[in-house]
């Protein structure tokens, strides 16, 4: 039986501070007839989530889909739309507000969105923006719709470069259907999309920020200037600790023999029991992406499942003698510090190091790469009252920051902009950072 509302009003808010949250929305509201759909503040703060939309609205003729708020400040968030308003008629309106904001590497999916609609309207407004990275893939995304539009201001301004695709984005449209990008990050690529009707306006074209910019957004003590690393200075550390859940590295003789690449995902899913669509293949397919994602100018990197895989990195980008540096606790975190000694490694020369930041995936992954004109500190971390050490904390400061993105969380809590200041910021729990040894 089905039941048919002439209006719905769903309102799903408030829904967030949840681990690993697992949600499905399938044939949701399909066939509806002038729908309202409302999500605020949906999954912020989550951790390692998964959200699945699939044949949503579908067939819809008029109504709205509000996402205000959606996923901000999550770590990892991974969202599919499939099928979304898919031949929708009447003016079927999208609106993504503050979608992913200031999230952890959020991923999203978008595939036959918005495909064969009439007049549909979606808005992306500071979709992913000051997120650290992420991901997003259109796949014939407003193909073959007639008289719709789609705008994207603000989208993508992670402070970490990040990844989007947009294949046959509308691919076959037809009237006076439209596209807008205003402001749109860096990291994408268009892919035989829809060439007529597509406006780039301010494409990656910022003005300079004059003065200095506090906003609430970048956590306090997440960024910070080389000269805060003297003995005495009192700051704010902000929370190091480790989000992910807890794996362990496998020996290299086992990872050797596991398959590790997306032409090989159905042996995959069969290692770990992932089921077809299942959030495990999500996190799975989504670390490929990140591992076989081509590097950046400059960049050397290498996805690691092994100790032995990391050191053997480490030593072809450094050399034979490494040693590695991590902060010794999470003590301090989302405190106040004082700055006990300071330690200036390599004498405070610069230097290049490795990173290696962890990824998800069933066994414990990190990816790993070369970060070069770096300053790396060590340095004590005392209680501000009793002056009683507290912690042994690693800082490294990225001295040319002329490839970062404007709206870097960086620029907007120190005030600068790209190339004008070095920044610098702490090695938080069980990530790590490599240098030459002396």
């Amino acid at each position: 039986m089905s039941i048919h509302f002439i209006c719905l009003l769903l309102s799903l808010s408030s829904f967030h501070l949840v681990n690993v949250p697992n949600l499905g929305f399938t044939t949701y509201d399909s066939a509806a007839n002038n729908h309202k759909l409302s999500f605020s503040s949906y999954g912020n703060e989550s951790n390692s989530g998964t959200q699945s939309f699939t044949s949503y609205g579908k067939r819809v003729r008029g109504g709205t889909s509000d996402f205000t708020n959606y996923a901000a400040g999550s770590n990892i968030l991974q969202s599919s739309f499939t099928s979304y308003s898919e031949l929708g008629t009447g003016g079927a309106n999208d609106s993504f507000r503050s979608y992913s904001f200031n999230g952890n590497n959020p991923r999203h999916s978008f595939k036959t969105y918005g495909a064969g609609s009439v007049s549909g309207s979606d808005t992306f407004v500071s979709y992913r923006n000051r997120a650290n990275v992420g991901d997003d893939s259109f796949q014939s995304y407003a193909g073959k719709s007639n008289s719709g539009s789609a705008t994207f201001v603000n989208y993508g301004q992670s402070f970490n470069v990040g990844n989007d695709t947009f294949t046959e984005y509308g691919k076959g449209s037809s009237g006076r259907t439209s596209f807008g990008f205003k402001t749109y990050g860096l990291g994408r690529a268009f892919k035989w999309y829809n060439k007529q009707g597509v406006s780039f306006s301010g494409y990656s074209n910022f003005s300079e920020s004059s003065g200095k910019i506090v906003n609430k957004w970048v956590e306090p003590g997440k960024f910070f200037r080389e000269s805060m690393m003297k003995e005495g200075n009192v700051m704010v550390m902000p929370d190091i600790r480790d989000k992910m859940p807890a794996r362990s590295f496998l020996p290299l003789a086992v990872t050797s023999k596991l398959p590790f690449s997306s032409s090989r995902l159905g042996e995959m899913r069969e290692v770990f029991h992932a089921q077809e669509g299942s959030a495990t293949e999500r996190v799975i397919v989504n670390a490929l992406e990140e591992c076989e994602r081509a590097p950046s100018p400059g960049e050397t990197k290498r996805c690691v499942g092994s100790a032995e895989g990391m050191v053997e990195f480490a030593v072809t980008v450094l050399g034979p003698n490494v040693v590695v540096r991590t902060s010794e606790s999470v003590n301090g975190s989302g405190r106040s510090v004082m700055i006990g000694k300071v330690y200036a490694v390599d004498g405070g020369k610069v230097t290049k190091s490795v990173s290696c930041h962890q990824s998800l995936y069933p066994y414990l992954l990190y990816y790993c790469h070369s970060v070069p004109k770096v300053r790396v500190y060590e340095a004590d971390i005392l209680d501000v009252d009793t002056k009683v050490k507290i912690n042994h904390g690693v800082a490294i400061c990225h001295l040319d920051t002329s490839a970062w993105g404007p709206e870097h969380g960086a620029f907007l809590a120190l005030g600068s902009s790209p190339g004008k200041i070095e920044v610098c910021h702490w090695i938080f729990e069980n990530d790590m950072t490599w240098t030459t040894a002396h």
